[in-house]
């Protein structure tokens, strides 16, 4: 590949990645938005987050996995559940972790 298309590849990636990102602040810039749209905008980083983990974390071989043995199901409840009452990464994070050494340390894996 000759530099003026390896060049471009950056800058269009660039565009692509900024576009997104800038045109609603290009947009809304000095605008206030209503009460009810402002409230939903807070669960969107939520939704997102839950809609990237949760297949990871119950779908195994194609198929839901709710059983005992895919403990990375059962570590992010309580973790879930300390992210929820603390609203702090690093004890979330900690405790997720924490949870699955405790875990596979108790069953020997």
């Amino acid at each position: 590949m000759d530099k003026q298309t390896i060049l471009m590849t950056i800058v269009g990636m660039a565009l692509v990645t900024l576009i997104p990102r800038l045109l609603p602040v290009w947009l809304l810039a000095g605008r206030t938005l209503p009460p009810l749209v402002v409230t939903w905008l807070r669960y969107v980083p939520v939704a997102v987050l839950a809609a990237m983990l949760a297949p990871s974390l119950v779908v195994r071989v194609e198929h839901l996995d709710f059983s005992w043995s895919n403990l990375y199901f059962w570590v992010s409840l309580p973790t879930i559940a300390v992210a929820w009452k603390t609203r702090s990464l690093f004890v979330t994070v900690v405790t997720g972790m924490g949870t699955l050494a405790l875990i596979r340390l108790l069953l020997g894996e």
